[in-house]
Order: structure tokens, then sequence, then C-alpha cells
């Protein structure tokens, strides 16, 4: 039962209203900066579950949101699951046909949506696919003209009771649902149960995991409509710690003033979102970053350059990996007590630019193209595998997904790894994206940190390209800084790379572009690039002899 056996949400939400009911939380949003306590985040909570229990919604129907991070998408993700009800975040930057999908394939029951993205979601809007949705609720005051019925979240939850009976929550109950983002054909849905939640939110609390406590100031930049921002509104309720929500689209400007006015000390968000914090300050705009103890960084490679630029500042960059399927953190790259005085500076950065030491509750193994486990040598290479309390073992109604995405109770990650002596996992490359030249590997992701730390280039990404003779080969695209010489860019990069790597890693070619395309969740979408230049003879004929892996 809730606060006793049972491993549910709802004693967090209890802990933080009871011993930290003065403790704030800030968000900001269209309006500007809305701010109140736990106290006042409870009486909210009760009055949406109020709401939606005279809606006709309750135990087991799931109720989307299709929202930017702010206070009241925070109050559904306690609102929602608490009444024993699935919390299901829609990415709204996925593809209209990808969000028909979603919602005819979760069966939602209700959705709630952002003023900003009503209209994204009304142009995504289908009778049929939407055939299961009872309940439109405008996150605000108004609402806009729509092809469907809506009432104003405000509305919907005014004169609703402070206080809620709230029931006895199975800790084997769905609470939470995210969907992958669908690169590889339809997105898959993961469901999330109490225990599973549970399970996370206790892990990354420890300090090998994100280390979250009381007196931390905590601002999710990753979306909360992905992966549940990583978890962290829910560490951060557990912890009693105050949260800090950017609101839509924040740019550098708003993140820099919610930093230094809230006094944020941890943070999270995928590198792009650092790259142009660095800029901006880099650009000559004073930003006090003197009570930001933590930058976690996730979604893709933290790029060493930044780590040691930060680490210039004050600040520690925290590398942590994860996934959908995972609810998602998997491994915080931390450092083990004792290597920080083993280990010299460079050694400690490639030991924090790795995907780092699995969380407790956790396991791994790393498994060959031949079946086998490969040894802790940082050296060979194999497939990651995890398992554990918090792992899913099974898509939404995809059987086809979990035949070829499971082995047991293992979660076959699609990540190509290498394991140092110490334990520290480092990813390769994604199996679909590791390049294969004269029957060798090359790591794109390692070739793209390479090239981003130089400089005078913003972005970087590396995909292979079919070869006649090679099967493939790399080709990297490049977005220069402004002020960059483009014609003696290409030229200083493979002078760089090929002092730290054998000439057939080397890219075959510079390609500049204004930016690399993303993906709904941020990521660089190498898929997109393979797709724009698939018409095109990037390398063929091009490698010279001395280049090939065989002559090198």
């Amino acid at each position: 039962m809730p606060g006793g056996t049972d491993q549910t949400l709802r004693p967090f939400l209890w802990r933080a209203e009871n011993l930290y009911p003065d403790t704030e939380i800030v968000s900001r949003t269209h309006e500007g900066i809305e701010r109140y306590t736990y106290e006042e985040y409870s009486d909210r909570t009760a009055q949406l579950a109020h709401a939606l229990t005279d809606a006709g919604m309750g135990e087991g129907d799931r109720i989307a949101t299709f929202c930017w991070n702010h206070h009241r998408h925070f109050e559904t993700y306690f609102g929602i699951p608490t009444l024993g009800a699935q919390l299901h975040t829609i990415n709204p930057l996925l593809p209209d046909e990808h969000i028909q999908f979603i919602v005819e394939n979760a069966a939602d029951k209700a959705i709630f949506v952002d003023p900003s993205l009503a209209e994204k979601l009304a142009g995504a809007y289908d009778a049929d696919s939407f055939d299961s949705v009872e309940q439109f609720v405008i996150m605000g005051d108004s609402v806009p003209d729509l092809p469907f019925d809506a009432v104003a979240y405000e509305s919907f939850i005014e004169g609703h009771d402070t206080e809620y009976d709230w029931p006895v929550v199975d800790e084997d109950q769905p609470a939470g649902m995210c969907y992958t983002s669908g690169t590889t054909g339809k997105p898959k849905g993961v469901e999330y149960t109490q225990q599973m939640l549970w399970g996370h939110t206790m892990a990354t609390m420890t300090p090998m995991g994100l280390g979250i406590e009381d007196d931390d100031v905590v601002m999710p930049v990753v979306p909360m409509f992905h992966v549940n921002a990583w978890g962290m509104p829910f560490s951060t309720t557990a912890a009693g710690a105050k949260h800090v929500y950017p609101g839509p689209s924040p740019e550098p400007e708003d993140l820099a003033q919610l930093i230094e006015e809230e006094g944020v000390t941890i943070t999270a968000g995928v590198p792009t979102v650092w790259l142009g914090l660095q800029e901006y300050m880099q650009a000559g705009n004073d930003v006090d970053l003197s009570e930001l103890e933590t930058v976690i960084i996730g979604g893709s490679a933290a790029p060493k350059a930044m780590i040691e630029w930060f680490d210039g500042h004050g600040v520690s960059v925290t590398h942590a990996w994860g996934m959908t399927e995972m609810a998602p953190i998997g491994s915080v790259a931390h450092l083990k007590s004792g290597l920080a005085e083993e280990l010299t500076y460079e050694e400690q950065i490639d030991r924090r630019a790795k995907q780092g030491l699995i969380v407790p509750g956790l396991e791994f193994k790393v498994i060959d193209d031949d079946g086998n486990e490969v040894p802790w040598n940082g050296e060979d290479f194999g497939e990651l595998y995890v398992r554990g309390p918090w792992v899913t073992q099974e898509y939404f109604e995809r059987p086809e997904a979990n035949e070829n995405d499971f082995e047991g109770n293992w979660l076959k990650t699609g990540d190509v790894v290498t394991v140092d002596e110490d334990g520290y996992i480092k990813i390769v490359d994604r199996a679909k994206d590791v390049i294969k030249s004269g029957g060798e590997w090359i790591s794109s992701l390692e070739l793209e940190n390479a090239i981003m730390a130089n400089d005078h280039v913003a972005e970087a990404a590396v995909v292979g390209v079919p070869h006649e003779r090679w099967q493939e080969r790399p080709v990297a695209f490049i977005v220069p800084t402004e002020g960059a010489d483009p014609d003696a860019l290409a030229e200083e990069l493979r002078e760089q790379i090929s002092e730290d790597y054998p000439k057939w890693w080397l890219p075959d070619d510079f390609i500049q572009i204004d930016e690399v395309p993303k993906t709904a969740t941020g990521k660089f979408s190498k898929k997109d690039l393979r797709e724009e230049y698939a018409d095109e003879d990037l390398v063929e004929g091009q490698v010279p002899e001395e280049a090939a892996p065989d002559e090198e």
C-alpha cells in the first residue's frame, strides 16, 4: 500500500508536501514567471484529480500531455498516475502521422495541450485516429479556435476540493508511457509501472545516480515529453528540492537568466543546449554560474572540449546514458573513489566523457557477433545488453519488435560498446551508425567528438556512405562557427584527425552545411542526412590506396 510495502509514486508527493511545504516550484510561461510552493502544488494536484474523476476518468485510463516544461505539466506528473491512471507524454515535435499513430495506438482518453502547441495538434488531428479522446484541455486560461471542443485548464480544475482521498494503487499498475521517436519505423510504446518509476527515482537520487538533495535547485531543460525529463520531476519531488521549469523553447538568454535568478544548482539537457549557452557566453554575455554545480548531459556524447570549458567555469559536467526502454537512465560517468588521485586530468576527462558506470540496481553484459560475452579491456566491443527493475521487457502491442529487441529478460540496446577495466561503458556507436570499412569498424561518434573539439566547428555528424570496394566510407557534415575560414577548415580538420587516428579513419569528405538536421528529441538525425545525400556520389573512387584499412 502507498507509504507501506508497495513501491508507488504517492509517497514522494506526500513527503514533499508535508516536509517541504514552503519549497518553491518556479515556471517560465508565456505569461511570465509563475511560482508557488509544494503545499499549493499539492492542492492543485488534488483539484486536477477531482476534475479528471468528474470527467469520468480514473484507474487504467491513458491521459496524454502535449506540452513544454512548466508547472501545469508538472501537476499532471502526480495528478494522473497517483489517481491510478497512466500519464502518456507525447512528443509534439514528431511528424503528424506519428502523432496520429501514437494517439490511436495508446487509445488516449484525454489530451492536455499547450496553447502554443494547439495549432500543431490541430494539424495532426484526425477524427478516426483521435476517436478515443473524450476531453481536450488547453494548458492556460483560454481556448483558441480549434477543430475540436476543448476546455481551459484553469476552468477545468477551478472550484474542486484541494483534498483528495487518493486510492490504493498497485505497484504493477501502469503509471507512465512514452514512445520512441520512430527513427526506424513507427514509434514504439514503452509502459512504466508505478514500481518501475519508483525504482528509477530511488536509483537516480543516490550519489552514483544524479545525487539530488533537498537543498538543490533543479532545472530540467530536457523536455518533459522526452522520457519524463529523465525522471527529474519525480526525483526532485522525492528529494524535496526546488523545481525550475524553463517553459517553451528557451533560448540561451532565458536559461542564463533562470540559472542566475533562481540559483539553479543542477540542470540537464542534450549537448546542443549547452553548446548554445557556451556560445552565448563566448559572445561576450556575462552569466553568473557561481551557484551552478552540475550540468547533466545525455542524448548524445558530451564533447571533451565542452567538459573542459565548463570545468574552467567551476561547473561539473556529468555524462549520463539511457534509453526510453530504461525509464531512462542506465549509467552515469562519475569518477570512482580514488580515481581522481590516481589519474591525470586528461585521463579523468576521458572517463567522464564515457557513458560511465551502471547505476545501482541494473546489470549489463556486452555480447559480440558470435554470441560471446566480451572482456572488460577497453578494446573488445559488442552490443550492450541491460536488465533491471525499471527496464521494460516488451513494447506496447508490438510483438514483432519484441522478438528482435529482447533476449529473455535482457534488453538488447543496439549500442556497440567497450568496457574498460574499471567498468566504464563507452559507446562506440549505435549498431545502425557504426561504419564498416574494409572489414574494420570506424566509430562515427568518436570522429564527431574529434571534429567538434575544433573551435571552428559548431556541429558535426559523420555517416557511412556506400563504397564499391571498401563497403562503406565515412563522410563528415560540419557546421562552421561564425567567422571560420571555410576554405581552410577541411584541411585543418584532416591534419587534426590524422594526429590521433589511422589514415583509413579519415573522412573522405568534409561537407559544410548550415545545420545538422535533428530528430524530434534533439539528437543529430543521420537518417535525414543519408536520405538527403543518397543520390550524390560522395566518396566513390576518392579513397587513396594508403588510406585503406588493410594497407595501414
